[in-house]
């Protein structure tokens, strides 16, 4: 018995231990990469623009790449992205001298990275038996979570033994060591070579705009995963919003020094750590509509008692209950979405409703940003935490609506009308 499931999880685990590498080499080059920028300018403006180089990047991307990733070989495809990102990093190594030239690449990086996740989510779904989605989705919230510890502590040895760029550098490497050990994971549609020539329509504005119809029809036919889909986004949104004034409200509400702001930061990684810890524990005994609404909900509450803190322990209490509750919220979702969106479209199911998430994080991160300067920095970040909790308690009512708990069982979309 325990041959056999080492079998069944062979290649999960060695995509776990790809996905795992990658995350801790992309915290590596997020703080390096701040750390630069910063040096050079001095301005905090020039990194918050780093922020937003990233949504930009999906919107200029997601609204035609879906329509490949849906006709292309997805192993061959991530195994491609993850060498061009090493590439494009390895430059921005060597031409960290030149801010233009740094936010230029780095767009770049991004809209690569816009293509790779819903590919990469596409080739999981096929890899991945439903039965086994909602373990796999917790071990990777686990390995994302531990990311978030380690990344930081490398790239600060490496601050101790080197320079930043020596740390992008470490991030380029394992991009190209996630492209080596893709090439040894199996091709998961080599049986769908007789579709091959659906997948080389060559790419044009007709095939695109048949494309955004398709959507919008698959949209009509199954709304009750699209209402979920959209209002998880719009969770994601506001979570977004209320995250780009942290630092504001952590210095101005609540006047907590750099190293206690550190300190809340540590809280949520551990929250997160906590919570990951608890989903691959339990992951067989708990719904996914039950992780998805009661999930969201609590990270709403978190925000709320953050939003709402008059010191620094109710605020961590705040940030340790949404960081845990994320946890749960994300692995349930990503589940659902896996069990609910049929792989032969999800490229281009993902890639359309992630430009339009993009678009709203773009708009309601600057809404947020004009509105604490002419209101109060805790008058905006409680707004929009109530209104967080409202939009979940939607979620959730939706998630455990009785006669719609066929969507949370792994069944095939088209058994479930």
């Amino acid at each position: 018995m325990m041959r056999f499931s080492l079998n069944n999880w062979k290649y999960p685990m060695i995509l776990l231990f790809s996905i795992g590498i990658s995350s801790i080499g992309v915290w590596v080059y997020f703080i390096a990469l701040n750390l630069i920028v910063f040096q050079m300018t001095g301005s905090a403006l020039a990194v918050a623009a780093l922020y937003l180089i990233r949504p930009l990047a999906t919107i200029v991307t997601n609204w035609w790449c879906g329509s490949v990733i849906d006709r292309m070989n997805k192993k061959r495809l991530m195994i491609g992205l993850d060498v061009i990102q090493g590439g494009l990093i390895t430059l921005l190594a060597i031409a960290s001298s030149s801010l233009w030239l740094i936010y230029v690449l780095v767009f770049f990086i991004h809209m690569a990275a816009s293509v790779y996740h819903p590919t990469s989510m596409s080739y999981i779904t096929r890899l991945i038996p439903a039965h086994q989605r909602q373990r796999f989705n917790s071990l990777r919230s686990l390995l994302d979570s531990g990311a978030f510890f380690i990344g930081p502590a490398i790239t600060g040895v490496l601050f101790l033994i080197g320079t930043p760029v020596y740390a992008i550098i470490i991030n380029a490497g394992a991009l190209f060591f996630s492209a080596v050990v893709t090439c040894f994971m199996p091709n998961v549609e080599k049986e769908q070579k007789q579709k091959k020539v659906k997948k080389t329509k060559k790419m044009s504005l007709h095939l695109l705009k048949d494309d955004w119809r398709f959507v919008i029809s698959f949209s009509r036919m199954h709304v009750y995963v699209i209402s979920v889909y959209v209002l998880f986004s719009g969770f994601i949104v506001m979570q977004t919003a209320i995250d780009s004034l942290e630092v504001a409200f952590s210095k101005e509400v609540l006047l907590l020094t750099d190293s206690e702001y550190g300190f809340l930061v540590s809280l949520a990684g551990a929250g997160i750590l906590v919570g990951s810890f608890l989903n691959v524990a339990f992951a067989k005994k708990w719904g996914i509509s039950y992780l998805i609404g009661i999930g969201s909900v609590f990270v709403a509450v978190g925000y709320l008692i953050f939003a709402f803190s008059s010191s620094f322990v109710i605020a961590s209490v705040g940030v340790f209950v949404l960081a845990l509750a994320n946890a749960f919220a994300n692995t349930g979702f990503m589940t659902f979405y896996q069990n609910n969106i049929p792989v032969e479209v999800m490229g281009r199911i993902a890639s359309l409703y992630g430009l339009v998430e993009a678009a709203l994080i773009i708009a309601m991160t600057t809404t947020f940003a004009v509105s604490a300067q002419f209101f109060s920095v805790k008058l905006v970040v409680a707004s929009g935490a109530i209104l967080t909790l409202f939009l979940t308690l939607v979620l959730c009512a939706i998630n455990l609506f009785p006669g719609k708990q066929a969507y949370y069982v792994g069944a095939p979309i088209e058994e479930k009308g």
